[in-house]
């Protein structure tokens, strides 16, 4: 039958990081490799850094909306000792067209729990890759770790599963830098700056599910 889509609307904004660093006129003129391109290197690295803790944990104050902030709650565990039924109900909550391209996303602590559970006979339930090459996998889906992706705790929600292509990441004309001479020349120094405007929103709610881990679980 006909219908019309209903569209509803998302602002996407701009919010501004930065990171600098000084280094004395003596380090720059000595030293034996090309200090800059370190510099360089090393504001992608900071910036990298808190850009994927903004999407992943941000609360929206001055920073994007990290996705286990916005993301509803599919599953839900009664113990921090959390189960494979429960990754199992996480995996069913979300629906069977964004399944098909969906990835975990958890911490290192809660792949190493998941690892460890074994059926009634003592054998690992987590089955390691057979294949060169090929990742391991959870439920037959990729994972991703990150190290600010929540711990399993009371009221947390430890686990996202979903087609983060939902995940809308916009860039503001990309990531400045600039040299600073004239700034800290009284101390010997040369600063260094890098920023950019950045913001993330999750468009589609329902394509991410998260395990959220109940008030009460010990």
């Amino acid at each position: 039958p006909e219908a019309d889509d209903a569209f509803a609307q998302k602002v996407i904004g701009a919010y501004k990081l930065g990171t600098a660093i000084r280094i004395s006129e003596e380090l720059m003129n000595d030293s034996a490799f090309n200090m800059e391109s370190y510099i360089a290197d090393e504001f992608g690295r900071r910036l990298g850094a808190k850009e994927e803790e903004a999407f992943l944990v941000g609360d929206g104050n001055k920073k994007p909306t990290g996705v286990f902030n916005i993301a509803e709650s599919g599953a839900e565990a009664s113990s921090l000792k959390i189960t494979f039924d429960d990754v199992m109900d996480l995996y069913y909550s979300l629906r069977a067209p964004y399944r098909q391209r969906a990835s975990f996303i958890l911490n290192d602590a809660s792949v190493k729990a998941l690892r460890k559970l074994k059926d009634s006979n003592g054998n690992y339930i987590w089955q390691p890759s057979t294949q060169v090459g090929q990742p391991d996998l959870i439920l037959g889906r990729p994972y991703h770790t990150s190290i600010y992706a929540p711990a399993i705790e009371a009221s947390a929600k430890a686990i996202a599963f979903g087609d983060f292509k939902y995940y809308w990441i916009a860039d503001r004309e990309g990531r400045a830098f600039k040299r600073l001479n004239e700034l800290y020349a009284a101390n010997g120094q040369i600063g260094f700056l890098a920023s950019q405007r950045v913001d993330g929103q999750l468009i589609l709610p329902e394509a991410v599910k998260v395990l959220s881990i109940a008030s009460s679980a010990t």
